[in-house]
């Protein structure tokens, strides 16, 4: 099964140094989930050679607009390419408002379903379940009200040892049994358990995004054991003051939240505009957390 994350956006604020700001894109065994849509986000698909049309559910962390203002345009996009499909958006409950005003007076109207489903910032919540993955929201400690998330894939079953399948000759319609626990009887009425004919799943992995946040450490409960962590790192620890001003987290406490958390990957990115060489982030981070990469645009993560 895939999954794995690719950097569409890693600036702050403000677009520079050819970094665009918040967005990443989850693909899920193949179905696609937009994490965040700053400004460009559009054109860093088309970049990167990925398919809107393939994404079916959009998660919206906050409102301010470095994480959502490329949302009505890709919207857009997605109708005047022909777009039929419903499209699924979690986000803050003003974020329904922004949408439709703007549709509104621009006379756009969709020739596709928007589902909205409003998160709440101040719970932990199952917002959205498929056969393929769970994903949670939980609070976050930045100036306007943010949430994380957290993408679980979903347990899966038993793996047939192709082997035994053409020793025994098993029939296909008695290989989902086998693998959801049931025996098999071979032409000798001997009995094969699961077990026998089965490898055990690969354990499910979990990614979380952590975007805009002070380093307040209390939602560090919340992401335990991330398989890959991405959590935002603005500023390099001398601008400690800064960060904590403006309810942000530098590259050292990101890793400190790495280590707290038992993650074993971290993503850092949502970089300061003052920073056009990224590499003292990453040192500062790795010195604390060795297995830290650079959330850098055009990059694919396997989770």
């Amino acid at each position: 099964m895939k999954f794995e994350v690719t950097i569409l956006g890693s600036s702050s604020s403000t677009p520079i140094f050819n970094r665009n700001p918040s967005a990443q894109l989850l693909n899920v065994n193949e179905k696609f989930i937009l994490i965040d849509c700053g400004e460009a986000t559009q054109n860093q698909l088309l970049n990167f050679g990925l398919k809107a049309n393939r994404i079916d559910q959009i998660f919206i962390s906050h409102l301010h607009g470095d994480h959502y203002l490329g949302l009505v345009g890709l919207l857009s996009s997605l109708h005047l390419n022909g777009r039929t499909k419903p499209m699924d958006i979690f986000g803050p409950p003003e974020l329904k408002e922004i949408i439709d005003l703007q549709f509104k007076h621009s006379q756009t109207f969709l020739k596709y379903p928007l589902n909205f489903k409003a998160t709440n910032p101040a719970i932990r919540a199952k917002i959205f379940e498929s056969y393929d993955v769970v994903v949670e929201s939980f609070p976050l400690d930045h100036r306007i009200p943010c949430t994380g998330f957290r993408f679980t894939e979903k347990q899966r079953l038993r793996k047939m040892i192709k082997e035994k399948i053409e020793e025994l000759n098993i029939p296909a319609d008695q290989i989902q049994l086998i693998k959801k626990g049931g025996s098999f009887t071979d032409k000798k009425g001997r009995v094969h358990s699961s077990e026998e004919l089965t490898t055990e799943p690969e354990k499910p992995k979990t990614y979380v995004y952590c975007s805009d946040t002070i380093c307040s450490w209390k939602y560090l409960d919340y992401i335990q054991g991330a398989d890959t962590l991405y959590h935002e790192a603005t500023f390099l620890h001398d601008m400690l003051a800064r960060a904590e001003e403006t309810f942000h987290t530098t590259a050292l406490q990101a890793a400190e939240v790495a280590v707290k958390s038992n993650s074993r990957k971290l993503l850092i990115g949502h970089f300061s505009a003052r920073y056009r060489e990224l590499e003292p982030l990453l040192e500062e981070a790795k010195s604390l957390f060795p297995n830290t990469f650079l959330a850098i645009e055009g990059t694919t993560f396997e989770i």
